[in-house]
């Protein structure tokens, strides 16, 4: 009898870990579709925000700056950091999900009282913890996204020019920036580095 009993609990959990694995791919799917169809929008942003910067007027309104992208960069343009973005999703994604169901499935015991909120627990705490995991994927994304695109903000002095996501990726590796504007509250000084205010960069 212990064993029937062992074998029906250990087909719950793999019918468990089978269905979160199906729930998770369906959400990385839609998620990723989202992804696509906004991002265009989110460089937008980006560079609306960047522009300040420079006290720059490029990009005054949606219309005119689809307009101005199109115009300067092509259909591409609108896609500028894409990939580290979907890929830094799809990651966290997958982080957030399956921490989560170890935790709540393994770890939590369901007879207990307040497991409803226990469960909730994990989920923001495996979320955060996936968050700052995938944060340099968020930043390569954000630099490329405004990556020599005509505003002061994205070229010299302010920030290099990348030929791709990957070597922007390796520079601020090689630099120790990849946690750069991680934190709200503390920013700290990369190891080794001088701040040159007339020149408005670190050596």
């Amino acid at each position: 009898i212990k064993k029937l009993l062992l074998c029906r609990d250990n087909e719950k959990i793999l019918s468990r870990d089978n269905d979160k694995h199906n729930q998770t791919t369906k959400e990385m799917i839609a998620r990723s579709c989202a992804t696509i169809v906004t991002h265009p929008f989110h460089v937008i942003t980006l560079r609306c925000m960047v522009q300040f910067i420079g006290r720059e007027a490029k990009y005054s309104g949606v219309f005119d700056s689809i307009v101005t992208i199109y115009r300067e960069e092509g259909i591409l343009g609108f896609f500028a950091g894409l990939i580290p973005r979907l890929l830094g999703d799809v990651l966290s994604l997958w982080i957030c999900n399956m921490l989560a169901h170890f935790i709540n499935t393994y770890a939590i015991d369901d007879s207990t009282s307040h497991t409803g909120e226990i469960k909730n627990c994990s989920q923001a705490v495996t979320g955060f913890f996936a968050s700052m995991l995938t944060y340099p994927f968020v930043l390569v994304s954000n630099l490329m996204a405004v990556n020599n695109c005509g505003l002061a903000g994205g070229l010299p002095p302010y920030a290099a020019i990348y030929p791709n996501w990957l070597h922007c990726w390796s520079h601020l590796s090689r630099e120790g920036n990849m946690s750069r504007g991680n934190s709200l509250f503390f920013r700290k000084l990369p190891a080794g580095k001088m701040y040159a205010i007339e020149q408005k960069r670190f050596f």
